[in-house]
């Protein structure tokens, strides 16, 4: 990637999904630019698009046409153990209903992208545990999901999207099942990755959540509506 090439780039990209005899236009001819370290929230009402961006950024889908280019590789030219190999070292994911497996204990949620990875046992056990430590939870690691808070389900599920090792963290909604002194510490815990170099992607429809992030891109109907940057609140947590 050249010095000057921002770590995600899309370039008048369009999806377009037929259903049935009908195509929806989900997105409408887009272009964004991120660049590495920027923590950025993309807004937008149901229908908006901000969803299928997500997707696309994610290498969870295609545009329609459009260059997407993300760490200086065109994503549309890649295969799928490419694109698999990308979901597994460059991004990592979060989501709303943090997606934990209920039966194993948070070090093994962790754990579960490296055993795909095909990493050696000690290894796996050691950048899980590092991971969970990381995100505070290293007292909680034989603990299912069960046994903890909302909040703590979710910081599992981002020592998950961790412990590959990624340059990008797609959030979608992931204080959304939240309440708002949870959603603090979780935006809390995305600042301190943002600080630490990771790029930060949060999908929200919350104003106050999205005044944590140091960008706010808001799209409607396919297109975006306003890219533009701002002080972040600090998302303080009381001791």
């Amino acid at each position: 990637m050249s010095a000057h090439e921002p770590l995600i780039l899309l370039e008048n990209v369009v999806k377009v999904y037929k259903m049935g005899d009908v195509e929806v236009n989900a997105l409408r001819g887009l272009s964004l630019a991120i660049e590495e370290g920027d923590f950025v929230a993309i807004m937008g009402a149901s229908g908006s698009g901000k969803s299928t961006l997500m997707n696309i950024i994610g290498c969870l889908d295609r545009p329609t046409s459009g260059r997407y280019v993300l760490a200086g590789r065109e994503v549309s030219r890649l295969g799928r153990d490419e694109l698999a190999d990308i979901r597994n070292h460059t991004l990592g994911f979060v989501f709303q209903s943090f997606n934990l497996l209920a039966r194993t204990s948070a070090l093994e949620n962790v754990e579960l992208p490296l055993l795909y990875a095909g990493l050696p046992t000690r290894e796996r056990l050691a950048r899980a545990a590092e991971s969970l430590r990381r995100v505070g939870l290293g007292d909680r690691m034989d603990h299912h999901p069960s046994q903890l808070s909302g909040g703590q389900q979710q910081r599992v599920a981002i020592a998950r999207a961790l412990v590959g090792g990624p340059r990008v963290i797609l959030a979608d909604e992931p204080t959304g099942n939240l309440d708002s002194q949870t959603s603090l510490e979780v935006m809390a815990l995305f600042q301190e990755l943002g600080a630490s170099g990771i790029t930060v992607v949060v999908v929200t429809h919350e104003h106050d959540i999205a005044s944590y992030a140091s960008r706010v891109v808001a799209m409607k109907d396919g297109h975006i509506e306003s890219d533009r940057r701002h002080q972040p609140a600090r998302a303080e947590v009381a001791p």
